[in-house]
Parts: C-alpha cells; structure tokens; sequence
C-alpha cells in the first residue's frame, strides 16, 4: 500500500500562513523575474489565470479582481517543504520525497491507514497550517490518482463523490465505485501520460483512465512504450514501481537565470556567470559531489524580434574533477569571455556542472605532461559554506560575484524569508 501526501496550491499556501489576510484572495507566485505565474490560488484560477500565464496579460486583474502577485520566495518554500515532509513522515515506515510538495509513502503494516492519514492531515494543517491531500491505494500510480480525486472532489464540488474530498483511500472503495472512479478520470489525468501520449491514446479510442487499465498489455508495450504498459497494470492494482528511498544520482547541477534587465557589456555578464558558478558549487558541496566539466551558455531574448539574436555555449573539461567555488568561477569567467560579442543585448546566462562524481571518488590524468595538481581546499570550502549558511548567502564569496550590475532578478513582490532568517521573523504586536 502507497500514500500520496502533497500540499494544495503549496508555493500560495506557503504565502498564506505568514499573510492569513490573502485567504479567500486570488493570489498567484510569480516565477524568477517576476515573469509569469508559477503557482495559483483556487481563487486566481477561477479568474482564468492559466499555469505559466504571463504576468503582464494578468496584470490588469489587480484593480479589477484583486489579484495578489507575488515573487517566489525559495528560501521560505524550501524551509516549508523540509516541516511538512518530516510531519508527512509519520504515516509510514518509508517515505520517498518525490518534489517539493510531494510525497510517497509505504503503509506496509500501517493499522486503520484512513484514520491515520486523517489525522497526519489535520497535524500538518495544525502544526505548520498548509493544507493537504492524502491518496491511498496499492500501487503508486493509482496513490496518485486517488491523490487526484481527494483535490478534485474538494475544490470542483460534483467532479467526484464529496466523501472522498481530502483523503480518498482506493482500498476501502467497492470495487463497482472505484470503476466508476477511473471511467469518470480522463486518461490525461493519469501519472505518466503526458499531453502528447494522451492525445494519441483518445484518438485510438482509449479517453479515460479504465480505457487505459483494459488495454491490451501486448498493444500497449508496441504502439508506445513498457513504461506505458507498467502504467496500465499500476491502474490494475499490481504495483510496478517500489520507492526511491534514496534519490537518484544527479547527472549535472545547473544555475541559470533570466537577466532584470538586458546585459550589453562584458563585465556585468562576467560578474553574473561567476556568480552563478558559485551557487552551483555550493549545491554541487552540499550533495557531496565533484565535477569534471563546466558548460557556460548565454542568449538573447526570443521575444525580442527587432533585436539581434545571439545564442552561445563552451563547454571547459577540467584536468581534475573539483568542487572549489574558486577553480570552477575561474573556468567559468574564461569560457564567458570566450563566446561573449558586443552589440547584442543579453537576456540570460548560466552554468551547468557536469560529468559529476563523488568527492570521495579520486580521479588521476592520464596525460604524460607534467601537470601540477589542484591543491586540496575542501577544508576551506567547508568554512565557507558554514558562514554563509550561518549568516546568510554572499557573506563569504569571491570577488567578481560582488556587484549585480544591475543583472539581478526583479523581486519586486518578495514576502521576507519569515523561516530562515531571524531578522524576518514575524513579531506579534
């Protein structure tokens, strides 16, 4: 048995627990840069505000509907994240975090799951105040369609029996109700079948979720895929997929971001590639990984058409794999200067780490030159993460990351970091 546990609208929700005055409001959290709704209230989507919309065609909806735009605010979503993950917990014996707002967790031996997952709800909304949905069933695929039904048949009353709003268990279901279930859920909704799947299999006849569960095994493994053909025996009850109780090897760590306001010359873009090379070394230390490869790009914007485009990488391997903030910053800044050209207007950059491998993992070259080794400052990166984990990001960085330039983000709508930092800390008067 599998519970999907995930927060309701979690970036808005996150929001709403420091800010109880935007309940009721439409309110949306609006992506790096301020560019376009990321995350949506019940209330903003009932204006039409749809997933990615941009903010500049929402932007009229303030004075006209009241509509509460936000910039994201990371830090705080990420703290909220690791409380209702660890309250999450105490459901099962196992718990696989699948993203931010998500979670599976394994019920093997778990007495009276419903009430329980109850009851781990109404902790969470307690303890921290993010609302919940709980879905239960004996596969991950049908955990997470009975997540579906429990967020449906709370928020769009009638779409599916209101006794199964919030916390829907499959498993306690007779089994005439939970085919009415999957004959009521269109196939589109199903985990793991994307828009373009999806349209394939409604033009084949097969439109909702038990079309997809009666199809031929055989039919499906050849026409598509064995992952599709795993997906419909999960919509049968017989479980394909156990939990990633540790996560996956990451093949690359990337920092990247959108420009507040186009970049023209070289020193401000140099300042932003090494800025960024040293968040990606700090994410690169935390995971306890070195890398052998740094990929540096920058592009003009496509939604500029009467501007020249420009749209240019390198890739840099290094003589030893490394994860100091300084060698790789250094790589960085050569392989920006190398691509870079004046008289383009620049709308984003980034670094990407690459061909990554443990720290403790040492790896020599096999080149006859003589070649002086990096010297081992892993000590002194540690320190350095330490203060800026103590006293806030950049209070220890290098020296071409200290001005923007004015390159930064728009944050314009940034609620305080209420969680993280102790001079957010909310004070009741």
């Amino acid at each position: 048995m599998f519970a999907l546990l995930d927060g309701n609208n979690f970036y808005v929700s996150c929001e709403r627990v420091f800010r109880p005055c935007l309940k009721g409001r439409p309110v949306v959290v609006l992506s790096n840069n301020d560019g376009c709704a990321v995350a949506r209230s019940e209330e903003a989507k009932a204006l039409g505000i749809k997933m990615g919309e941009p903010y500049f065609r929402i932007r009229h909806l303030h004075e006209q509907a009241g509509l509460v735009a936000l910039s994201a605010n990371f830090p705080l979503y990420g703290d909220m994240s690791d409380r209702m993950m660890s309250l999450a917990s105490a459901l099962g014996p196992e718990q696989e975090v699948y993203s931010i707002d998500e979670c599976f967790v394994g019920l093997d031996g778990v007495p009276d799951v419903t009430r329980r997952a109850w009851a781990i709800r109404q902790r969470i909304l307690s303890g921290i105040g993010i609302p919940t949905c709980i879905g239960i069933a004996p596969s991950k695929t049908l955990a997470k369609l009975a997540n579906h039904v429990a967020k449906d048949a709370a928020r769009k009353p009638g779409s599916y029996p209101a006794e199964l709003s919030h916390v829907c268990n499959f498993a306690e279901l007779p089994p005439g109700q939970l085919r009415g279930l999957l004959e009521a859920t269109p196939v589109g909704e199903v985990w793991g079948v994307g828009r373009r799947i999806g349209a394939r299999l409604q033009a084949m006849g097969i439109t909702s979720a038990a079309d997809l569960a009666d199809a031929d095994l055989v039919f499906l493994r050849s026409n598509f895929s064995v992952v599709l053909e795993r997906t419909a025996l999960e919509l049968r009850g017989t479980p394909c997929h156990e939990l990633e109780l540790e996560p996956p090897a990451k093949q690359q760590i990337a920092c990247t971001r959108s420009f507040g306001k186009p970049v023209t010359e070289l020193e401000p873009l140099v300042q932003a590639v090494t800025t960024f090379a040293q968040r990606a070394a700090e994410k690169l230390r935390a995971q306890h990984l070195r890398a052998g490869m740094v990929y540096v790009f920058a592009h003009s914007s496509p939604f500029r058409p009467d501007d020249p485009r420009f749209a240019r990488s390198a890739s840099v391997p290094l003589v030893e794999p490394s994860s100091d903030t300084s060698v790789l910053a250094e790589v960085a800044e050569q392989a920006i200067r190398r691509i870079y050209e004046p008289g383009y207007r620049l709308a984003k950059a980034g670094v990407m780490l690459l061909d990554l491998s443990p720290c403790t993992q040492k790896q020599g070259s096999l080149s006859f030159e003589i070649i002086q080794p990096q010297r081992d400052r892993s000590a002194l990166m540690e320190v350095v993460d330490g203060l800026n984990k103590r006293f806030g990001r950049g209070v220890v960085s290098i020296g071409s990351t200290q001005s923007t330039g004015g390159w930064g983000m728009r944050q314009e709508r940034k609620t305080p970091a209420y969680t993280t930092d102790i001079r957010s800390i909310p004070v009741a008067r």
